[in-house]
């Protein structure tokens, strides 16, 4: 095969394992669940980061950004919007920053000892963002939907030390984020050998 046609076939392949775990991860983020022990319920956990991070390593972090494009778009095709899109978002945005810098890392040098650091520095990139995003832009916008008053006393009534916005990020966002890529790392870092044999067969 011709540098051309191995080109090719990598364009093909990265292109299609884009839409698909685009689409896995889309449908994953229909399964969500709350952290009522850590985050009022309209906070919901889910593993759409997953198939996401898988790419980003597999292709790349710019990649990574499509894969989360597409699995909004996925998303808001097959269950809409109860937030006015700010939800759906904070996701993207949120999303991006834990993907992106695990992806820059492991793109440098790509051995596992990068990969975990890459997740770890992203984890904790996500839950820093994620304060301050929801903060200062998410819950003000939310608060179309909620009274910023009632999220606060819905984060007062798990946590006692939360009495503003800024402290209900702290000790709500903060760990549901932080739990959250934990989770995801660790499954990353599981199935991520084995799936990425098969992504890049015959390449």
């Amino acid at each position: 095969m011709s540098t051309a046609d191995k080109s090719s076939a990598y364009r093909t392949r990265m292109l299609t394992t884009t839409a698909m775990l685009g689409a896995l991860s889309g449908l994953l983020m229909l399964i969500e669940f709350p952290l009522g022990f850590i985050a009022p319920s309209f906070y919901k956990l889910d593993l759409s980061e997953i198939p996401v991070m898988i790419g980003t390593f597999a292709f790349g972090p710019i990649q990574g950004v499509v894969i989360e494009a597409v699995k909004i778009i996925i998303k808001l095709i097959l269950k809409g919007t109860s937030t006015g899109f700010v939800g759906d978002l904070a996701n993207f945005i949120i999303g991006c920053a834990m993907v992106i810098p695990a992806g820059i890392i492991y793109k440098r040098k790509k051995t596992k000892k990068s990969a975990v650091i890459g997740m770890i520095v992203s984890t904790l990139v996500m839950a820093v963002v994620g304060v301050f995003l929801n903060a200062y832009v998410m819950i003000p916008m939310y608060s179309a939907f909620m009274p910023i008053e009632q999220i606060v006393e819905a984060g007062k009534a798990i946590i006692p030390w939360v009495n503003s916005t800024f402290t209900f990020c702290l000790f709500c966002v903060l760990p549901f984020n932080l739990i959250k890529g934990i989770i995801v790392s660790v499954v990353v870092a599981i199935i991520y050998k084995p799936l990425s044999r098969l992504i890049h067969k015959g390449l």
